[in-house]
């Protein structure tokens, strides 16, 4: 059901990747669901399904990726159901995406100026070119980079990596968008800059009163940065919960195992915890519980039946047998 206070809900994803040697369900089943000025966090191993979520919202999966099924319903229309020059005019403008490599993402052949000139050309209509660059200018300014007339006129190869990223959220920001959506944003920064970047996009976000969705496998990003978090593994959502419940209350052992994961300040020197095990291939997914092959706590039925994302508490969801049943005796 579409709320009022929802900005996106995706109901029942299902993104296949049609390869060779044979069908890759990359996304399966997923329901999410985000918030006017809510900053949702996807969090999960490399390869579990969360870039490809993000392609699927904006519609720029690369081939053979394909939408097999469900629903990404933003303010109660269904993306899926618009026509490419709809979901252009959508992109950008309502939802942009920040990726995680922008030297990648920017063009090397056009100027900074021109490529985020492009989105206020494009989507606010705005063809004077001094106009243009009187917001570019004051865009750079607003995402921090210094000197921003002289930038404004130079190739992204002169640029830092810092540098690149915060061009990226200039040309996110450009259009006063409802949704960012921010695919490791600072996989590629040092730690000093990965704090300057994310502190702006905060401030930003704030300023703009959008809604953002996260996607990182850093989860010290995500306790920083979100109110609320998906647990992804191999495909589907394990967990979902506030951010607080993630850290303080964690149920799916592969949410608690992700957070054993995370070095510690002041812990005496030893090996970091780690997940036992391979993530299962997406081409033939075992029954059962797609974690059962990795986790400490699996039973028979585990092997047999998928647990269903239940609630456990409000707002708070689990996709495990045998630790959401005791959890729930234990409440009782």
């Amino acid at each position: 059901m579409y709320m009022d206070e929802d900005l996106l809900v995706i109901k029942n994803l299902q993104t296949h990747f049609f390869t060779k040697d044979g069908v890759v369900k990359a996304v399966n089943k997923i329901d999410m669901r985000i918030e006017k000025a809510q900053a949702v966090g996807l969090v999960g191993e490399s390869g579990c399904g969360k870039s490809t979520i993000s392609k699927s919202i904006v519609r720029l999966l690369p081939k053979p990726g394909k939408i097999v099924g469900g629903e990404i319903i933003y303010k109660g229309s269904d993306i899926l159901k618009l026509s490419e020059d709809e979901v252009r005019k959508l992109r950008g403008k309502e939802i942009s995406l920040v990726c995680q490599d922008p030297s990648s993402s920017l063009n090397p052949v056009y100027t900074i100026g021109d490529q985020i000139g492009e989105a206020i050309q494009v989507h606010q209509k705005i063809n004077n070119k001094n106009e243009v660059k009187k917001k570019v200018v004051e865009i750079l300014s607003k995402v921090g980079i210094p000197d921003p007339e002289k930038r404004y006129a130079e190739h992204p190869h002169v640029f830092s990596g810092g540098m690149k990223q915060r061009v990226m959220i200039a040309i996110a920001i450009a259009c006063n968008p409802n949704l960012i959506i921010l695919d490791e944003p600072t996989t590629a920064l040092d730690v000093t800059t990965q704090a300057q970047v994310l502190e702006l996009t905060k401030q930003l976000v704030k300023d703009l009163g959008a809604s953002i969705l996260l996607i990182t496998h850093n989860l010290g990003i995500v306790a920083e940065m979100c109110d609320y978090v998906y647990v992804m593994y191999a495909g589907s959502v394990v967990e979902s919960a506030s951010v607080i419940d993630i850290f303080e209350k964690p149920v799916h052992p592969y949410t608690r195992l992700l957070l054993k994961a995370i070095p510690k300040i002041g812990e005496k020197r030893g090996h970091l915890a780690n997940i036992p095990g391979a993530v299962p291939e997406l081409i033939n997914i075992p029954p059962g519980c797609i974690f059962a092959d990795r986790c400490f706590e699996a039973q028979d039925k585990c092997r047999i039946s998928v647990p269903p994302l239940r609630e456990f508490s409000p707002g708070h969801k689990v996709a495990c047998f045998p630790h959401f049943e005791d959890l729930v005796m234990e409440e009782q």
